[in-house]
């Protein structure tokens, strides 16, 4: 079938939402990275390990499913490699993201010895500087990789190791965190001096701060003051839009996170456990998106996603700053190719805007 013809480009479309316009229909950002490499036949690690071949797997991707999202470079490990410790990159059929193998911090003696890392020469930065550079020779948006302190901070520690820190010895627990946050402004101010700030779009997540691991009282004390510093000198350094994914389940968490800035404005995306229309409350100024469910997505029928489109698309339509479809975490390396397709359809059927 053919689709009804676009009156923006992704682009103007996104460039419209970020105005505080309406746009021709929904925008569709997947949320997508190491399904692109096997996609294009690649390696699934080359989107963490090659700057070249992630960045074109991650745009003939767009190109043959017609979404707006453009290619970017970030991972949920961040920080364990960059602080002096290993990870492993995805090898077998079923892997499709790096995961901390060897942790920087093990014992107190460690957080306590634990050294700021060298920017832009520590871990994946030079993968993901490069990455940058091909995107401002395309002209496209620049993407700064920043996984949020607390989330950065399990993988510095391991999330156990960082929780009962938490309760026994809160000072160190800070200490670590606060490392975490210098280190994020290290890599902001470095990119700001490499790039125009209007052209950077900063890219965030916390995937630990889900209420599964912490409480909210937790979340307060341990995750939100960083939180919100990190995204404060971002909007100091001229930066005006922050893509921050709420991981999980965190509704208990959304009035903290709500007091952290997200840009003018920002594209907040959650998962399948923060209702939309909940989201919009909380975040009144910014841009929606999410939530479709990563594991219907993979073995779900096409029918099942198609209705949680559908569900989402008229939800999304009515908030006010706009919602872009989005899948609540990465897609599966291994979702079948029309389940994808069959989000654009929806988009197609129900996404356009009178």
């Amino acid at each position: 079938m053919q689709f009804k013809p676009d009156k923006l480009s992704p682009p103007e479309r996104m460039g419209a939402l970020l105005t505080r316009k309406q746009p021709d229909r929904v925008p569709f950002i997947p949320f997508i990275f190491g399904y692109c490499a096997k996609n294009v036949g690649y390696p699934v690690a080359s989107i963490y390990e090659d700057a070249e071949k992630s960045f074109w797997a991650q745009l003939w991707s767009s190109m043959q499913y017609d979404y707006d999202g453009g290619p970017l470079y970030a991972y949920a490990s961040y920080g364990g490699w960059e602080f002096g410790g290993d990870i492993k990159m995805p090898r077998s059929e079923w892997e499709q993201a790096p995961v901390v193998t060897r942790f920087p911090v093990e014992t107190e003696e460690d957080a306590w010895n634990l050294k700021l890392p060298e920017v832009p020469g520590a871990g994946c930065l030079p993968i993901a500087f490069k990455v940058a550079k091909i995107q401002a020779e395309m002209g496209m948006p620049v993407t700064v990789p920043l996984t949020g302190p607390f989330t950065m901070a399990g993988n510095i520690c391991e999330v156990d190791r960082l929780c009962r820190w938490m309760m026994k010895k809160p000072e160190l627990a800070h200490h670590i965190l606060g490392l975490c946050r210098q280190h994020s402004i290290d890599v902001i101010k470095f990119w700001v001096k490499q790039f125009p700030p209007e052209s950077i779009l900063a890219f965030s997540g916390e995937a630990t701060t889900a209420n599964q691991v912490i409480s909210p009282k937790q979340f307060k004390e341990f995750a939100m003051p960083y939180l919100k510093d990190v995204h404060q000198e971002m909007m100091n350094h001229g930066i005006k839009h922050v893509l921050c994914h709420i991981c999980g389940e965190q509704n208990a968490n959304l009035e903290y996170w709500a007091q952290v800035p997200m840009g003018d404005p920002g594209v907040v995306s959650f998962g399948h456990e923060v209702d939309l229309e909940t989201a919009a409350r909380y975040f009144p100024n910014d841009i929606i998106a999410g939530n479709i469910e990563p594991s219907v997505i993979q073995n779900g029928t096409h029918e099942q996603v198609y209705e949680l489109c559908r569900i989402a698309i008229e939800k999304g339509k009515k908030i006010k700053n706009g919602y872009v479809l989005m899948a609540g975490c990465e897609v599966p390396v291994m979702a079948p190719p029309f389940n994808i397709w069959t989000m654009r359809k929806a988009i197609n059927d129900f996404g356009w805007y009178d």
